[in-house]
C-alpha cells in the first residue's frame, strides 16, 4: 500500500497576549468572507474555552467601535460588505425610479445600500415599494451593490402619512411628533431616523412604525419620505398617493422604450381608414382608447340589423412582453385618476400620443366587425389588425346637443352621416339590452372641478347622457366578443367576473326586505331580472333611494379571473375587459390573446405569461381597488377642504350607512360623506337593529333609518383625513307599531336601572351591569377610538 504524504501544515496565525489574534489579524480574517460565525472563526484560530469567549467579546467590541457590522447573535462581517443573502427594506427611491435596499433593522447602521436588480424578464411577482420588507440575494458589481429579490416579507409593510408636529420634552428637549391622519387610527408618533432637521412644522411625512418597543404613549417610527406641507392645497392627492403606495413616474428605460416608439406602417394590417371612426369621450379626455362607427346592414338576409365598428388602440404593438414598458405598465394596472392629476399606465408620448386615436392621424388599431339583428342581437363578429383615422374627436355634450337639436360647426355636417346612424344602432342594440336585463341600479357619481392653485370651486353630479349609454353598450359587446373569439380558440384569458351574489348576502336583503313589508324569498335563485323587478316596482315609492342602496350592498365585487364565473351584474355568460388597453393592464393581456389566437402578429401572449394568468388577474385586481381606495380618498380631502368653510351651515343628506356608532350620511349637492355620531343622539338611547339598518329609539322606538333623508348642522371638516362629523338638525322617523322591535342582543352597552326613570336627555351614564350588548359610543372627530367605551 502506497501511504499518501499528508499537506503541510498551515502556520499558526498571530495571537495576542491573551492567547487571542490581534485586531488587525481578525479584520483581515473578516475581509476574505462577507459573513463568518464565530464559531468558524474559532475553528480556525484553533481557540477553545475561555479563548472562545474572550474572541466573542472582542469581534463585539469591534463592532461596536464601527470595525465590524453585528450580522446576527454569532455572525460578524467587515464593515461596508453586505452578506450573501439576507431581510432588508426598501428605504428610498431615486429619480429614475430604481428602489434601492438596506440591509438590516438598524436605522443607524452603516452598511451600503444596494440597487434593487430588475425582476426577471417575465416579471410574475409585484415589485415590492417604499417601506417593505424583502429577503434578497446581494451581490457586489462595479462600485456598487445589488440586491436580487428572492422573495417579499411583508408587501405593503405597514406605513403612515402624517403631520409633523415640534414639540419639546418636559426637560426642554426637542421631539418631533408625528399625527396620522388615518381616520381610523389615531395614533401619535415620535420621528426617528436621518433628515430629521430637515423637517417643518406642518409637513406631511411618510413614515414606517417600528412597533412593538413601547407598550404606552407615542411609538416611535423611522421618516421614509416627506410628502408636502398641509398648506399645500394639492397635498390631498399626494397623501392618497403615497398612503396607497402607488408608483409614480415611469423609469428611464420606460421613458427611453416609448421615445423611441414609431407608427406602424400597412404591412400586415387592414387599411380601415376610409371608415369614418369617431371618438366620444368626457371634454377633458387626454387619451382616446376607443373609436366606434355604424351604419345599416345591408345583407338582405338581416332586415333592419346594424353593422357596428369598434375601433380600439393597438397597444400591444408598442408595449412588447418583458420590455421595461410591459413592467411599468403590469406594477401600476392600470391609471389612476385623481382630482387635480391622471397618473396613467403608460407614459403621456404613448398614453396621449401614438396610442392615442386622435383625429385626422393614422394610428395603429386592433378592431372588431359586429352584426346585430333587427331585434339587437349579436349574430357575427369578426376582429383585424388594421389601420385607422378618426374622423372627428367629440365630447359626450357635443354628440348628444346634436342629436338633441342643437348641433354645433363641428357636429351639423356630421350629425346625418355618422351620428344618427350611430344613435340608430344604440336604439337596436337597446333592444337586445332591455332582453338581457342587466342591473338597474342607480348609482350617483360627483366631479370635483379645481381651480389652477389646486383648490376645490365647485362639485357637481355627473349628468348621465344618452350618448354615454351607447359608447358603453358597444364597449360591453365589444368585451363580450373578445371573450367568445378566445373561448372559441381554447385561448386562456383574464376574465371580468362578477359572481352572484352569496347566500348570506341574499338572507340579509330578505330579512331587510321583510323589516319594510316586502317580500322575498329566500329559496328562489337570485338573479338580475328579480332584482329589478324590486327596484322598478319601488322606484317612486316612500322606500327607493333605502332599496336601492340595501340590493347595491347585496352584489359582489367585480374582479378579475382567469377562470370564467360570468358577470352578474351585465347579465353575461362571458366577458372581458378589450376596450382600454391605455388605461388598464387586463386589456392588454386580452389583445395580446387574440394577437396570438388569431396570428395576427407575434407580439401576442406569450407561454409564460399564459402560465402565471392568474397571478396576474389577481395582481391587477389588487392595484384596482388600490386606485380606487386612492381615488376616494383624494376626493374626499378635497371635499373637506371645500366645505371646511361651512362649519355650523346645515345640509340636506340621505342616511347611507347605519352602525353601532352613529349614522354615515351622505350630502345630496356634494356627495359628501360624514358621521353622526350615535354620542349626538340625545333624544332617546339608541340601539342598533342591524337586520332593519337602523338605529332604533328604546323609548320612544322611533328610528334613524338607512336611505332615509335627513338634515345635518356641518360640526366639523378635517381636510387631512377627509372626515366630515355631523349633528342631525332633523327628527327620527316615528313609532310604526307595525314594524318589528328591534332584536335584544343588539344592544351594546348595559344599564341596571329602571328605563321608566331613564333620563330623556341622553344615554344612561356610570357602569352597566346586568344586561346584554348596548350602543357603542364614538367621540368621532375628538380623539376617541370606535368600538371603546367612555371612560
Amino acid at each position: 500500500m502506497i501511504k499518501i504524504p499528508k499537506p503541510p501544515r498551515a502556520p499558526t496565525p498571530p495571537r495576542s497576549s491573551a492567547g487571542l489574534p490581534d485586531d488587525d489579524t481578525l479584520l483581515e480574517a473578516l475581509s476574505a468572507a462577507r459573513e463568518v460565525d464565530v464559531n468558524d472563526l474559532a475553528r480556525k484560530f484553533g481557540l477553545k474555552g475561555d479563548d472562545r469567549r474572550a474572541l466573542r467579546q472582542r469581534l463585539k467590541a469591534l463592532s461596536e467601535a464601527g470595525k465590524l457590522d453585528k450580522r446576527g447573535r454569532k455572525t460578524f462581517g467587515a464593515q461596508g460588505v453586505l452578506p450573501d443573502t439576507g431581510a432588508g427594506s426598501v428605504i428610498s427611491q431615486d429619480v429614475d425610479g430604481e428602489l434601492w435596499v438596506k440591509w438590516g433593522k438598524d436605522d443607524n447602521d452603516k452598511s451600503p445600500l444596494a440597487r434593487l436588480a430588475p425582476l426577471k424578464k417575465s416579471a410574475a411577482q409585484t415589485p415590492p415599494g417604499l417601506g417593505d420588507r424583502v429577503y434578497v440575494r446581494f451581490e457586489k458589481a462595479a462600485d456598487e451593490w445589488i440586491a436580487h429579490l428572492i422573495k417579499v416579507l411583508d408587501q405593503g409593510a405597514p406605513k403612515v402619512i402624517g403631520v409633523v408636529r415640534k414639540t419639546k420634552k418636559a426637560k426642554g428637549q426637542p421631539e418631533i411628533r408625528l399625527e396620522s391622519v388615518n381616520r381610523k387610527s389615531k395614533e401619535n408618533y415620535v420621528l426617528t431616523g436621518a433628515d430629521l432637521d430637515k423637517l417643518k412644522d406642518g409637513d406631511v411625512v411618510m413614515a414606517r412604525p417600528q412597533g412593538g418597543l413601547t407598550r404606552y404613549g407615542p411609538q416611535p417610527a423611522t421618516l421614509i419620505e416627506i410628502v408636502g406641507h398641509e398648506t399645500d392645497p394639492k397635498v390631498g392627492s399626494v397623501m392618497a398617493v403615497h398612503a396607497h403606495g402607488l408608483p409614480i413616474g415611469f423609469k428611464t428605460s420606460t421613458e427611453d422604450e416609448a421615445k423611441s416608439a414609431t407608427a406602424p406602417d400597412l404591412k400586415g394590417r387592414t387599411d380601415l381608414r376610409d371608415l369614418p371612426f369617431v371618438t366620444i369621450d368626457p371634454m377633458d379626455a387626454k387619451d382616446h382608447d376607443d373609436a366606434v362607427y355604424a351604419h345599416p346592414d345591408d345583407d338582405e338576409a338581416n332586415p333592419g340589423g346594424y353593422v357596428v365598428w369598434v375601433a380600439i388602440a393597438d397597444v400591444a404593438h408598442y408595449v412588447k412582453p418583458g420590455s421595461s414598458l410591459d413592467r411599468d405598465a403590469r406594477e401600476k394596472g392600470n391609471s389612476t385618476y385623481l382630482p387635480d392629476r391622471v397618473e396613467p399606465m403608460l407614459p403621456h408620448v404613448l398614453s396621449s400620443g401614438l396610442c392615442s386615436l386622435q383625429e385626422n392621424e393614422n394610428r395603429a388599431t386592433l378592431a372588431v366587425r359586429m352584426v346585430f339583428d333587427a331585434s339587437g342581437t349579436k349574430i357575427a363578429h369578426k376582429f383585424v389588425r388594421g389601420l385607422m383615422r378618426s374622423a372627428a374627436k367629440l365630447s359626450y355634450e357635443q354628440a348628444q346637443s346634436a342629436i338633441d337639436g342643437e348641433p354645433d360647426d363641428k357636429t351639423a355636417p356630421l350629425l346625418d352621416s355618422l351620428l344618427k346612424p350611430l344613435w340608430a344602432a344604440h336604439a337596436c342594440l337597446t333592444k337586445g339590452r332591455n332582453v338581457r336585463g342587466p342591473l338597474h341600479i342607480h348609482s350617483p357619481e360627483r366631479k370635483v372641478h379645481l381651480d389652477k392653485e389646486g383648490n376645490v370651486i365647485a362639485i357637481e353630479p355627473r349628468v348621465s347622457l344618452e350618448a354615454h349609454g351607447l359608447i358603453e353598450e358597444m364597449m360591453i359587446q365589444a368585451n363580450v366578443s373578445a371573450a367568445e373569439t378566445l373561448e372559441k380558440h381554447k385561448s386562456p384569458l383574464i376574465y371580468r367576473v362578477h359572481e352572484t351574489p352569496s347566500l348570506e348576502k341574499i338572507t340579509n336583503l330578505a330579512d331587510f326586505l321583510h323589516t319594510i313589508g316586502l317580500p322575498w324569498n329566500k329559496g328562489e335563485a337570485p338573479n338580475t331580472l328579480r332584482f329589478n323587478k324590486l327596484l322598478d316596482s319601488q322606484r317612486e315609492g316612500p322606500h327607493s333611494e333605502i332599496i336601492n342602496e340595501v340590493v347595491l350592498r347585496t352584489q359582489m365585487q367585480a374582479h378579475y379571473s382567469a377562470e370564467n364565473f360570468g358577470h352578474f351584474g351585465l347579465n353575461l355568460d362571458r366577458y372581458a375587459h378589450f376596450t382600454s388597453p391605455i388605461r388598464r393592464y387586463a386589456d392588454l393581456i386580452v389583445h395580446r390573446a387574440l394577437i396570438r389566437a388569431l396570428k395576427l402578429g407575434d407580439d401576442g401572449l406569450t407561454d409564460y405569461e399564459v402560465k402565471t394568468l392568474s397571478d396576474t388577474a389577481d395582481h391587477i385586481t389588487a392595484t384596482e381597488r388600490r386606485s380606487m381606495a386612492a381615488e376616494r380618498e383624494a376626493i374626499e380631502r378635497y371635499i373637506a377642504a371645500y366645505l371646511e368653510e361651512h362649519v355650523g351651515a346645515n345640509f340636506a343628506g340621505r342616511i347611507v350607512g347605519v352602525t353601532r356608532f352613529g349614522l354615515f350620511v351622505r350630502l345630496l349637492d356634494t356627495g359628501a360623506d360624514g358621521i353622526v355620531p350615535v354620542s349626538s343622539l340625545r333624544d332617546d338611547y339608541y340601539i342598533h337593529d342591524d337586520k332593519a339598518h337602523a338605529l332604533v329609539g328604546e323609548r320612544t322606538h322611533q328610528r334613524w333609518r338607512l336611505g332615509g333623508s335627513i338634515v345635518v348642522k356641518l360640526m366639523e371638516a378635517m381636510p387631512l383625513t377627509g372626515g366630515l362629523v355631523f349633528e342631525a338638525k332633523s327628527e327620527p322617523e316615528p313609532h310604526d307599531p307595525n314594524m318589528p322591535r328591534p332584536r335584544l342582543g343588539a344592544r351594546v352597552r348595559a344599564d341596571s336601572r329602571n328605563p321608566a326613570r331613564r333620563p330623556t336627555g341622553g344615554p344612561p351614564k356610570g357602569p352597566s351591569k346586568g344586561r346584554t350588548k348596548g350602543v357603542t359610543e364614538k367621540k368621532a372627530g375628538k380623539g376617541g377610538k370606535g368600538g371603546k367605551k367612555r371612560r
